[in-house]
């Protein structure tokens, strides 16, 4: 009996592990956000996984590549959405953002937000269902690190957690 409830315990305790906490607040009135047009939507979907996108810029390869790791065939449509409050910062590209959740890249196919917000100026990710439910994880594609990593790894296209800019 000693083993079937430690092996219960190591099993949840794994299965908790896989999942990291959100360092950024679900945003509850997402549907409400302002639609930007960038660059991206304006293409309404990001390429399916077998596309060439070699004379893309390294930006996009690398985001076809994690998000084909996330559902395969590709991520489908996807929208950009901001806090109305900081529409104007947005289209600025200021790097200057309220604390809290910011943006959003919807994959809209997926039901999926992945969401910047920012604490003390400084980005943090996070990534949640439509209806809420923080999946964010501790490695992998729907880490936070991951989300870091390519938005500090491409200072170019990337300012303070924005990649992209209103069209």
């Amino acid at each position: 009996m000693k083993r079937f409830i430690l092996a219960m315990l190591s099993s949840f305790a794994l299965a908790h592990a896989a999942f990291a906490q959100s360092p950024t607040p679900f945003p509850a009135d997402w549907q409400s956000w302002t639609s930007m047009e960038t660059t991206l939507t304006s293409i309404g979907a990001l390429p399916g996984c077998s596309a060439d996108v070699s004379k893309l810029p390294p930006i996009y390869q690398k985001t076809v590549e994690i998000y084909c790791s996330v559902k395969p065939g590709g991520p489908g449509k996807v929208g950009v959405l901001v806090k109305p409050t900081i529409a104007k910062e947005y289209a600025a590209r200021s790097g200057k953002f309220a604390d809290g959740s910011n943006m959003i890249l919807h994959l809209k196919d997926m039901k999926v937000l992945f969401v910047t917000g920012h604490k003390n100026g400084a980005p943090a990710y996070g990534v949640f269902t439509e209806d809420g439910k923080d999946i964010t994880a501790a490695s992998g594609p729907l880490a936070s690190q991951t989300c870091t990593t390519c938005h500090t790894g491409y200072q170019a296209f990337c300012k303070v957690g924005q990649c992209g800019t209103k069209k």
